[in-house]
């Protein structure tokens, strides 16, 4: 597989302003697919950004190709600064799950993990989403603050219940993981003709 390297973020904006989305414009950024030669940047960028959950790099190779159409990768001047995972639940084919985000420290406060995921959803393979889903522990604030400001650019409603328990699930290791859902969303202008039965 090759990398498509040639989508520069303005036309992702363009996009998503015709779909009435409010998004501020980031310089020199190409937003795309990731691809298989992706992976460990990917797993050097996440190791960059504690305290996110480190995967192997063969988990963030199954991103980069198994999962690629429902990942985001950003990059600068060939650099990679962003990337966002995520899939469709295989049992609600309108949700999106987010599966992780990650921003280079030197990214940060340009609400470059929101445009991951606007550009996610502004993809054909997500013309039948609805629904965002994530997990987010309480002490991450950064990530809820993203994902609050995606509920108000999709103007969707956002829910947060209790989904992983810190001893009842998680075995005491790892601080309790709380469900936030957005949705249901409708993505004005969005082409509808692509869904996924």
């Amino acid at each position: 597989m090759q990398c498509s390297r040639n989508r520069k973020f303005l036309s992702i904006e363009r996009e998503l302003q015709d779909r009435k989305f409010e998004v501020e414009p980031l310089n020199d950024v190409v937003i795309r697919p990731p691809c298989v030669t992706d992976g460990a940047s990917v797993n050097a960028l996440i190791a960059g950004c504690p305290p996110l959950d480190r995967n192997s790099l063969y988990c963030n190779l199954l991103q980069c190709t198994h999962f690629s159409a429902t990942s985001a990768l950003a990059e600068q001047e060939g650099k990679v600064i962003g990337f966002a995972s995520g899939y469709r639940l295989p049992d609600e084919s309108e949700t999106l799950f987010a599966w992780q985000v990650a921003v280079d420290r030197i990214a940060r406060g340009q609400a470059l993990g929101k445009h991951l995921f606007l550009d996610i959803l502004s993809r054909p393979v997500c013309a039948s989403v609805s629904v965002l889903k994530t997990t987010v522990t309480q002490s991450n604030s950064a990530s809820q603050a993203m994902f609050d400001k995606i509920a108000a650019v999709l103007d969707a409603p956002l829910q947060r219940t209790l989904l992983f328990d810190r001893d009842r699930h998680l075995g005491g290791s790892h601080s309790s993981e709380f469900l936030i859902s957005i949705g249901p969303f409708q993505i004005p202008g969005r082409d509808q003709s692509d869904r996924r039965k």
